[in-house]
């Protein structure tokens, strides 16, 4: 499973609006202040006490979001509990609860958000790219996992040992198809430009991406064999072999 190399977060296009209005909205204080004044402005004089600037409902949830890849990397599933993410993030239980709803949901959300910013990260890179060869590289990078134990890829592991209903086993399909489309994406560019060889596009992906997932393994274990060697380097190098045109002697 993909993991992200760089670029800015961003927040998971499959989550409720982001307008919604919920605990990250309030500024502690304001109700007590009403309540006392019975709605009135404050009297004359009186100088407001300085507030601390609330995180935006974007900002609070991308926080809860990295402190829950963080703590079920560490903890796992079994372990979790929504108390830990709170802690991780800085912010209540309440304010957790809010952008997750109940435990059962968490994994999935999180995914998603998750992998939502992992293509947001590396569409930004592959538009800057030069090539489809370029591309490819991009693809594996940010696919891969950059080191063991890479949190991101951990919670792939800790999402695909859960029992799911049909419902999460349909999000967990098309976060994989999403990486599917991407990759043939790339292959019919680059045979659109004659840079890349025709291939049987679903046969080439099915085996291109359990290569890529058998390496990930490999990474994340922390097979010796990739101290001295790159993953990334292998993938790409077998891959292009059977991409790149035949040279003419």
């Amino acid at each position: 499973m993909p993991t992200p190399q760089t670029g800015p977060a961003r927040p998971d296009d499959h989550t409720s609006p982001q307008g919604t209005p919920g605990p990250a909205d309030v500024v502690p204080g304001e109700a007590d202040d009403q309540a006392a004044g019975g709605g009135s402005p404050r009297p004359a004089g009186r100088a407001p006490f300085a507030r601390k600037r609330q995180p935006s409902g974007d900002e609070a949830r991308e926080r809860a979001m990295r402190a829950a890849i963080g703590v079920i990397a560490e903890k796992g599933t079994g372990a979790l509990r929504m108390s830990d993410i709170a802690a991780r993030a800085g912010m209540s239980t309440g304010h957790i609860l809010y952008h997750f709803g109940k435990k059962d949901r968490l994994l999935l959300e999180v995914l998603a958000w998750s992998q939502a910013d992992i293509w947001a990260g590396y569409q930004e890179a592959a538009d800057k790219a030069g090539s489809p060869a370029e591309k490819l590289d991009l693809f594996i990078r940010f696919y891969l996992p950059r080191h063991a134990g890479d949190d991101r890829y951990a919670l792939w592991t800790q999402v695909l040992a859960q029992r799911h209903d049909e419902a999460g086993r349909k999000i967990l399909t098309e976060l994989l198809d999403g990486w599917d489309e991407r990759l043939e994406v790339i292959l019919r560019e680059g045979r659109d430009l004659g840079q890349f060889v025709a291939v049987e596009l679903p046969e080439f992906t099915i085996r291109a991406v359990a290569m890529l997932s058998g390496l990930a393994e490999d990474v994340m274990f922390g097979r010796s064999r990739w101290e001295h060697t790159s993953a990334h380097a292998f993938a790409l190098t077998a891959l292009l072999r059977e991409l790149r045109p035949a040279e003419k002697g």
